[in-house]
């Protein structure tokens, strides 16, 4: 049987972590994009898009990302659509993150005094310019902590990718002990490396909050 050194074990784990890395930030950009546009569409005045933009929340919000990676990577293949793993992968965690990021933001919007969207009215902005010049940066300052915070959840959540073949972190620990049988070694070191990627995240969004509400104190 060949033997595997721990730096034979963690070289190939970075390898895959690269991947974890890659698929975290397509979703978080992605995301973010549309979990822009859903929050336009979620605080709209017309109810139409309200409508959609709830539902669409309630959908990617109340069932599991586990499923949703099942339905993106199966079910488009039963009409005829050949979806590789990394393509469903990506679309099942950019729609989930949008979800939820589209979320946290209306909370931030919402945040914003009345006052403020009565005046920008009152100088006659529409209601996207209201939100482009006035409500968005003021929100902004509010949404950046849980923002980051949320990243996290998108790292980890990438580990449920390798159930439809995504060779990611965790996958890649799944076929390494496989092949060397040092289970305990290998997942030791995926942990430590979820944790190198999940820690700087969590701290800077602590750090965020708590000095993008510094000013608040002070007054």
């Amino acid at each position: 049987m060949i033997e595997f050194s721990t730096w034979d074990i963690l070289r190939n784990l970075l390898l895959a972590a690269r991947w974890t890395v890659l698929l975290s930030a397509v979703a978080f950009l992605g995301g973010g994009l549309a979990g822009l546009l859903v929050l336009v569409m979620r605080t709209a005045r017309r109810p139409l898009p309200r409508r959609f933009a709830l539902g669409f929340i309630e959908l990617f919000q109340g069932t599991p990302l586990l499923m949703q990676l099942f339905l993106a990577f199966f079910a488009l293949s039963l009409v005829g659509i050949n979806m590789p793993p990394w393509l469903a992968a990506g679309l099942a965690l950019v729609l989930w993150t949008a979800a939820f990021l589209a979320e946290i933001w209306r909370g931030c919007v919402e945040a914003i005094p009345r006052g403020q969207w009565e005046a920008s009215a009152s100088l006659g902005m529409g209601y996207l310019e209201q939100m482009r010049h006035v409500i968005l940066p003021q929100a902004l300052r509010i949404a950046v902590p849980p923002t980051v915070g949320f990243s996290v959840q998108v790292v980890k959540g990438t580990a449920l990718t390798s159930i439809i073949g995504f060779v990611e972190l965790s996958k890649a620990g799944t076929m390494i002990t496989n092949a060397t049988f040092q289970p305990f070694t290998v997942y030791a070191l995926v942990a430590l490396l979820y944790f190198v990627l999940c820690w700087p995240l969590s701290v800077a969004s602590r750090f965020l909050e708590r000095r993008l509400n510094a000013p608040h104190r002070h007054h």
